[in-house]
């Protein structure tokens, strides 16, 4: 994946930069190219929660058990999760949308960590965790930084490019690269530690093959998780921020 793909490095006297992660075989979709590999692995986790959800609701109880009692409790979490970030008022709508964010990224944070995708043979490639492209998180974080302007603009219509000259308009210029540093920051550190912890996994297992890459392995599977809560977390504050004020104007 070169950083300079107009260019090539054999052609100048000293290379400017060059940049290979891994090898990726392509699908053309029409004039579009997009990596198979990270295709493959994203369907395999929507799959899964979808036979999980599927399974899970498809025989409903009073008193759940199983499967209905463990998405009960992450529908409780995931709607705490909301309530806290966007607000009592407001938070309903969009427990969908932070809900996804976190299942998502969450299985594949897990599947790249439990699921031996080393051991499927690709050419000139090899299957890992959605997240570990960034692509994946870029795309995730751009559908974040849509769901709050979305929500800015519903709740508070034209109203909402006042804060960017709030408290000051001097300010106009660092608020409006907030908005684009937000996104930056989501897929950045969603993608930097689950490569991180992929990579420091790896080179244990190819150091010291037996018993003590496991500890970092159970350290990695924590770390995925909590990636994923601070994700839908940070998603669900832009959010609630983008429609603060939006009840302070009803009542003037």
């Amino acid at each position: 994946m070169g950083l300079l793909n107009g260019f090539s490095p054999n052609s100048l006297l000293f290379p400017l930069a060059e940049l290979e992660v891994g090898k990726h075989f392509y699908w053309d979709f029409g004039n579009y190219t997009v990596h198979g590999q990270v295709f493959i692995t994203s369907w395999f986790v929507i799959g899964l929660l979808l036979l999980v959800t599927i399974a899970g609701t498809r025989n409903l109880q009073r008193v759940p058990s199983g499967l209905q009692n463990l998405l009960e409790y992450a529908l409780d979490f995931i709607r705490n999760l909301a309530r806290d970030q966007i607000g009592e008022k407001e938070y309903r709508p969009w427990v969908p949308f932070v809900g996804t964010l976190f299942l998502f990224i969450f299985v594949s944070n897990w599947s790249g960590a439990l699921m031996p995708w080393k051991l499927i043979s690709l050419p000139e490639s090899e299957l890992a965790a959605p997240t570990m492209d960034i692509n994946t998180t870029v795309a995730l974080a751009l559908l974040t930084s849509l769901a709050y302007f979305f929500a800015g603009f519903s709740k508070r219509g034209l109203g909402y490019l006042k804060r960017y000259i709030q408290p000051t308009p001097i300010l106009l210029p660092i608020n409006i690269l907030e908005d684009f540093t937000k996104p930056l920051s989501l897929s950045f550190r969603l993608f930097g530690n689950i490569l991180a912890d992929e990579l420091a996994v790896a080179v244990l297992v190819l150091l010291v093959p037996l018993f003590v890459p496991l500890p970092l392995m159970a350290l990695g599977l924590f770390t995925s998780a909590i990636q994923a809560l601070i994700f839908a977390t940070l998603a669900a504050a832009y959010i609630g921020e983008a429609m603060e004020g939006h009840g302070e104007e009803e009542h003037e």
